[in-house]
């Protein structure tokens, strides 16, 4: 469900009744379009809210996450703590049931006069903004600035006077009567039940719509046209109950799974229509958006930091192709270099034998069993003996040219697998930490320049290697990146631990800590290689391939490139990549 004006009243009325009369204490901005505020209740201790204008998650909500902050806080942070810091949260409104949610604070301005700010976040997809407005509505600054370029219907900009998003000619469900939503119901052309429901009245989501016609018993595709007095009587009862549990707060947070464990949706009132589906309840409505955008926000905000990695590796791997492509023309068109030797070779043999002038010369070929007549082509300005060096030094030249490309080849192929690999750590990495350890990879590997470390800058947070515990109780190790992957087997791992990996497919090395057993249980092997194929370029194809053989078999050569590795007698299994038994699996 999207954050519709249904849960939007919600959080709102959550939030009036954990932030009222609260201080803002803290503000920080760790991403673009996000700030995170602490707030100190009298006799309640501190509560922390997430106000995010994310494009693809917009919300408001209490959290107990924590997110790293840049050394240097952006603009609209700093603009936030002049003017609000200290402030006391005096209201929270959700204005005509709207995707909109202005928090009121009373705060002192410059000299020394209560006044009071709006803090307004515009919950609208890619048009999500923050804004922040003195008493008079005057737009303070906003977390996403809107230039007439941008928007020629209205512009966020300081100094401007704030004014609502356009209206869409909605009514506000809260205050629905019988005979204006019959005859609303009634004139509706070419439009379905669940259309004029969503496309009436404000705050209502397509799914919600949908909702309040299984209420009513009724096919949210019915045609509004063809309703019956009786069915509309049925469907104005369903919407009017719906608005009436709003009004009482009456509000059932929770998360709907399909079998597989995969999300089908969220809602903050009891959904009927997925009354099959295995669900998640949640004691607040703030636990149910932390949980449910969480690793959804997290993702976006890992994909937008490596952006800029994960060009210059494309970047790279595109580089190695079209040299691939090079080395293989090469090697076609050094194909006919014994051919080049042979006819030398002959052309020496017959030197006396060849007519001056001539621009082709034919012989008998002793070097094949039935000794075929051979042409060799010649040139009629040099003498027979040049001819034939010729022929020597265009074979000279194509050998050492195939000596080289072997090298080259090697090294470039090399260079792919490892790139492909990082491109594989990137599409897994889970945090902050993750990253900064890929990207310390590039810099020792000389894809980047090695960042230095500001005076007084934190040191990145160490990333640490995903834990499962099997269903048979064995510790499994899986490596999120290919310095993770080096230290995981070179020197956590015990020499008779078992180690997976997909066989010529980049993925993350994966220990099985054995405890000294020589066999281990047949369904913690298919875990931990479902772990290998999964952690892998592989993770989307079936039956993978998977290599085992015990620590003490692997070895990495000298000079070789993180994560790169060699071993010998190992054994495979195929497995078919199941997140859903993944996420069965405890992690710890």
């Amino acid at each position: 469900m999207a954050l519709d004006g249904i849960t939007t009243s919600a959080i709102v009325s959550e939030l009036k009744s954990a932030l009222l009369g609260g201080r803002i204490d803290k503000i920080h901005q760790p991403v673009a379009d996000e700030i995170r505020m602490t707030v100190r209740i009298p006799g309640m201790g501190a509560k922390k809210v997430i106000l995010s204008a994310n494009s693809a998650h917009p919300r408001v909500h209490l959290t107990e996450s924590t997110r790293e902050n840049p050394m240097t806080a952006p603009l609209f942070c700093m603009v936030m703590r002049k003017h609000i810091a200290g402030g006391k949260i005096i209201d929270i409104v959700q204005p005509n049931f709207e995707r909109i949610v202005i928090i009121r604070v009373e705060s002192a301005n410059e000299m020394g006069d209560i006044t009071t700010k709006n803090l307004i976040l515009e919950i609208m997809g890619k048009h999500s903004n923050l804004i922040l407005t003195d008493e008079n509505g005057k737009i303070l600054d906003s977390i996403k600035r809107v230039t007439h370029e941008k928007s020629s219907v209205r512009e966020v900009l300081p100094g401007k006077e704030y004014v609502f998003p356009p209206s869409q000619d909605k009514k506000n469900p809260l205050e629905a009567a019988s005979g204006d939503f019959a005859l609303s119901l009634h004139l509706q052309e070419g439009r379905k039940l669940q259309e004029f429901l969503y496309q009436t009245y404000t705050g209502i989501s397509p799914i919600m719509a949908g909702e309040i016609c299984s209420r009513a018993g009724l096919d949210a595709s019915n045609a509004c046209q063809e309703t019956s007095i009786e069915e509309s009587e049925k469907l104005f009862a369903a919407f009017d109950k719906t608005m009436e549990t709003i009004k009482a707060e009456a509000y059932l947070p929770a998360i709907y799974y399909q079998e597989n464990g995969k999300i089908v949706d969220f809602a903050v009132l009891e959904m009927t229509q997925f009354a099959s589906l295995q669900k998640k309840e949640f004691e607040t409505i703030s636990a149910l958006l932390e949980g449910f955008y969480h690793e959804r926000d997290n993702a976006a905000h890992i994909r937008q930091k490596a952006q800029d990695m994960r060009k210059l590796i494309m970047n790279n791997i595109e580089r190695c192709v079209k040299k691939k492509e090079i080395q293989m023309k090469t090697r076609r068109e050094t194909k006919g270099m014994d051919m080049w030797k042979k006819k030398g070779e002959l052309l020496t043999a017959n030197i006396y034998a060849v007519p001056q002038g001539v621009t082709t010369f034919k012989t008998i070929d002793y070097y094949e069993e039935d000794m075929p007549e051979i042409e060799i082509a010649i040139d009629p300005a040099k003498t027979p003996a040049e001819n034939a060096q010729k022929y020597f030094a265009k074979y000279n030249k194509a050998k050492r040219t195939l000596a080289a490309l072997e090298i080259q080849e090697k090294q470039n192929e090399e260079e792919l697998v490892y790139l492909e690999s990082v491109l594989n750590a990137l599409e897994n990495a889970k945090d902050d930490a993750d990253l900064s350890e890929i990207r310390t990879e590039l810099a020792e590997s000389g894809f980047i320049r090695r960042q230095v470390q500001k005076k007084g800058q934190q040191k990145p947070k160490k990333s640490k290697p995903m834990r499962y515990i099997s269903s048979d109780g064995y510790e499994i190790l899986v490596g999120k990146s290919n310095l993770q992957n080096d230290e995981l087997t070179l020197r956590v791992a015990d020499p008779t631990d078992l180690w997976m990996h997909t066989k010529d497919i980049p993925g993350s090395h994966v220990i099985i800590r054995t405890n000294g057993q020589a066999e281990l249980p047949e369904a913690t092997m298919e875990e931990a290689a479902n772990l290998a194929a999964f952690y892998s370029k592989a993770k989307n194809s079936s039956m993978v391939p998977v290599d085992y053989t015990q620590r003490k078999n692997v070895k990495k050569p000298n000079g070789a490139k993180p994560g790169m590795v060699i071993y010998l007698t190992n054994k495979t299994i195929y497995i078919h990549p199941d997140e859903n038994r993944i996420n069965q699996m405890r992690i710890e």
